[in-house]
């Protein structure tokens, strides 16, 4: 069950869309350029993964994913550039009928509301057309700017989860969110 959405224009001329094959290029500039923006919320990267070739392989898989049902790898751009993220992951169905949400901004373009644009668009999608019930988040515990994000979007604060995942090279707590979708 192929997941589909549809391309929104959020501000500032931005476009979030689907996640294509010839983004691999566009993407690893953008992670590139935003390498010591993102590296303090961001797992440690191979080298690889700053690569066309890198991108264009974590492309196909989330595409594959999304082919599965369990996924929407999206994208923000700008032009020709890649202004950001946004993957609605971890696709559950089911009594659960759930998912997890995470995103990122390049540097240049944060302050403006595209994250909270891009994550209203996400939710809306989760709801009215892919019928999901809740949708999860974690955050670091330092990382506020991505928890005021989460918060002026409707996500409620659940809990902290001790070594959460293995972020900078380390283990490290997350403050973990969830968004009920339907009463």
């Amino acid at each position: 069950m192929e997941l589909d959405f549809q391309d929104r224009e959020l501000p500032g001329g931005i476009t979030l869309r689907l996640r294509r094959e010839d983004d691999a290029a566009a993407l690893a500039e953008a992670y590139a350029r935003n390498r010591a923006h993102l590296a303090p919320w961001d797992p440690t990267r191979s080298e690889d993964f700053y690569t066309e070739e890198g991108q264009r392989s974590r492309i196909r898989e989330r595409l594959a994913l999304r082919a599965l049902g369990t996924a929407v790898p999206l994208v923000l751009v700008d032009g020709d550039e890649i202004a950001g993220a946004i993957d609605l992951s971890d696709i559950v169905r089911g009594a659960f009928q759930s998912a997890m949400v995470g995103y990122w901004l390049d540097r240049s373009h944060t302050g403006r509301g595209l994250a909270s644009a891009a994550l209203s668009a996400v939710i809306d999608t989760a709801r009215d057309d892919l019928g999901l019930h809740r949708i999860q988040a974690a955050t670091l515990l330092a990382n506020h700017a991505s928890q005021s994000v989460l918060a002026r979007a409707g996500f409620e604060r659940i809990g902290v989860a001790p070594s959460y995942l293995q972020i900078a090279g380390r283990w490290q707590d997350h403050v973990l969110f969830q968004r009920i979708l339907h009463d």
